[in-house]
């Protein structure tokens, strides 16, 4: 795959992103089918195949249970191959989740996800939203914590991942990443991307399938409802890369086929 810019951050990513939720994580999910996380050598496969399909965009979270942790270990030695996208502002245990945008609570959280990943630097940290807090981000001081990390080296850009039109609305006049939901379903993010690509700022779609559930979608029965979904999403300049939460080495290697197919012809 051909890599894109990421905006104006400097940073190239291909357009299919590789999500790892179920590399740590497998309740409180919303995926359609159940699903075992796979061991160590079961994921180094899918990191190792992903690799070679060309994705060069790993998505985690410290809500995504032990995902980080394992990244850091499976990574050692290929690190650099990478573009790493984590979040900050939430935290999963006990079965639920726990959100804290404040300055300190988001320096902690990228510190920790340094030390998980085993890395000197992360790449893009995302504000976790909750939908609730988002226009409060720029007031409690949750995007200056990231701009002094930025500063300090140990982030490269910074954005958040956004639940609302209004809290991406504020990403994208704020930050130089913002990671939305598109899909034929759900368009209310729509006129962000554009916004976002008038401004330079990169784009990252999550749901752009529907968690999984793209046979929901009116017509599924006819033509390749994945490919469809790909199609609608890279038709809007300005989108860098989709996120696909997969552990399925050969269902990426057909997300990453239909995405090659929808940005050669998007009509």
């Amino acid at each position: 795959m051909e890599l894109r810019d990421l905006g104006s951050t400097g940073l190239r990513v291909s357009p299919i992103g590789l999500g790892t939720v179920k590399l740590g994580r497998s309740v409180g999910v919303k995926y359609p089918a159940r699903f075992e996380i796979p061991d160590d050598d079961a994921a180094l496969a899918l990191l190792r195949r992903a690799s070679d399909l060309g994705v060069n965009l790993l998505d985690t979270a410290p809500a995504y249970g032990t995902a980080e942790q394992r990244l850091g270990g499976l990574l050692h030695g290929w690190r650099d191959r990478w573009i790493i996208v984590t979040k900050a502002g939430e935290e999963f245990a006990d079965g639920r989740s726990r959100f804290d945008f404040s300055p300190e609570a988001i320096t902690a959280s990228v510190e920790r996800s340094l030390l998980r990943l085993r890395t000197d630097r992360i790449d893009v940290v995302l504000l976790h939203s909750d939908g609730n807090a988002e226009l409060d981000f720029q007031s409690v001081g949750s995007f200056d914590a990231l701009a002094r990390l930025k500063k300090a080296g140990k982030v490269r850009a910074f954005g958040a991942s956004t639940r609302t039109p209004q809290g991406a609305a504020l990403a994208v006049q704020t930050c130089g990443v913002v990671m939305l939901t598109l899909n034929p379903r759900d368009r209310q993010d729509e006129p962000m991307v554009e916004a976002a690509a008038r401004r330079g700022v990169g784009v990252l779609i999550k749901k752009a399938l529907l968690s999984g559930h793209v046979a929901d979608l009116p017509g599924h029965e006819t033509g390749d409802p994945i490919q469809r979904c790909l199609r609608f999403v890279f038709a809007h300049d300005g989108v860098s890369s989709v996120v696909v939460g997969t552990i399925d080495a050969e269902h990426l290697a057909h997300d990453v086929a239909a995405a090659e197919r929808a940005i050669a012809d998007p009509t």
